[in-house]
């Protein structure tokens, strides 16, 4: 049972719907370069227009602070939009986000239509969530739908505010993140077990902290286990080190000991002069003061996949070894492709977020055998804090 409306909950015909979508796209040369965000809204939009609604879609783009900065205009999506929409959904776009310019647009809508708006950090008052703002965007709407679940880590107007003014819903992407996620950390099957890679402690302190109360089984990677490792008296050499955390990183152990939650940490690795010594790579147990870790060693491996296939669930925010560079991607592929037998075998839930997992289980070809993966970055990670997000909490009802 969900805390928010869907768009099950509402006749749509005939009504205005303002949609805050993420349209943040990745472009170079005035051309969007990967349309991922784009095609993951469409089917909302699509819902939307073919139930009769008049679709009013807003997002930010880039960091124009305030300004009207021409490069960076949300026309650059437009035709990739429009494709995305199919020939059959008609498309427009305005140079404004509020105003009589858009009042007017508007008010010349057609059921099934969609118009795009301009790029809402054109206002500073976007970013500062600012009453008055959220109102001018909403009067020319009957309905709020958020379908941003990237941004709702923000309370901005059009996150926060605007949803406030409105009946309000989640969209089909907001709605599945949020049932992924409830069902991964709120309400799991049991032994649940997270992988958190990544360079630094210090960033996912918040994070670690969390897990340990919610997670069976906490398995750490990457740039962070060498804190760990090294909190615990375990020689590192040359490796990537947060010295000063690890107070912190004993404090979670402890902690973790104490509430029964099991931290693996490896036991063996990949090691290096630097990362583009690859050629010279080595398999240790012990690291030569000369060398740096930059994965796991086959004996994780083994231990992170063994303990994986008696868990139900599984999270997962970070690689555990540098895989962008070979041969230092092999433990992060391996575990990618055990996550995705057991999630096709239907012994695993598999949910994994965060920039650089999408792209290691993209790079490993397993993507589309993972339960869900969130393109959310910062949205993702607050969630897995624990944290309250205000554009989520602006939906409940």
């Amino acid at each position: 049972m969900n805390n928010f409306k869907t768009l099950d909950d509402y006749d749509f015909k005939g009504k205005r719907v303002l949609l805050r979508a993420d349209l943040n796209v990745p472009a170079k040369n005035g051309v969007v370069t990967d349309t991922t965000r784009i095609d993951r809204v469409a089917p909302t939009i699509k819902e939307l227009a073919e139930k009769g609604a008049r679709v009013i879609v807003v997002s930010h783009f880039g960091r124009p602070d305030g300004k009207k900065v021409p490069e960076m205009s949300l026309k650059i999506v437009f035709d990739d939009l429009g494709k995305a929409l199919g020939k059959d959904i008609p498309l427009a776009f305005v140079d404004d986000c509020i105003g009589e310019k858009v009042a007017d647009e508007v008010a010349k809508m057609k059921d099934g239509e969609v118009l795009l708006l301009e790029n809402l950090r054109f206002y500073a008052q976007e970013e500062d969530n600012d009453a008055d703002f959220a109102k001018e965007l909403a009067k020319n709407a009957d309905i709020y739908v958020n379908d941003a679940f990237s941004t709702a880590h923000r309370a901005h107007a059009s996150t926060e505010g605007a949803a406030k003014l409105l009946p309000n819903a989640a969209g089909r992407l907001m709605q599945e993140e949020l049932e992924a996620l409830n069902k991964a950390l709120s309400t799991p099957e049991r032994p649940v077990a997270a992988i958190v890679g990544g360079a630094k402690v210090s960033t996912k302190l918040d994070l670690l902290g969390n897990l340990i109360t919610k997670v069976n089984v906490l398995i750490i990677g990457g740039g962070m286990a060498n804190t760990f490792l090294y909190a615990k008296g375990v020689e590192i050499g040359n490796s990537l080190c947060e010295r000063e955390m690890a107070d912190n990183a004993r404090a979670i152990m402890a902690k973790a000991e104490e509430i029964g939650c099991d931290i693996v940490l490896p036991s063996d690795f990949v090691v290096a002069k630097n990362l583009e010594d690859g050629a010279n790579a080595k398999e240790v147990s012990a690291v030569p003061a000369e060398d740096m870790i930059l994965d796991i060693g086959p004996e994780s491996t083994k231990e992170v996949i063994k303990k994986l296939e008696n868990c139900r669930t599984l999270i997962w925010n970070g690689p555990v070894g540098a895989f962008e560079n070979k041969p230092f991607e092999k433990a992060t592929f391996a575990i990618a492709d055990a996550v995705a037998k057991l999630t096709k075998e239907g012994k695993l839930l598999s949910v994994a977020g965060g920039g650089d997992t999408v792209s290691a289980l993209n790079k490993s070809g397993v993507e589309k055998d993972i339960s869900y993966i969130s393109a959310a970055g910062g949205a993702f990670l607050e969630w897995l804090e624990g944290k309250t997000l205000p554009g989520v909490h602006a939906l409940e009802k």
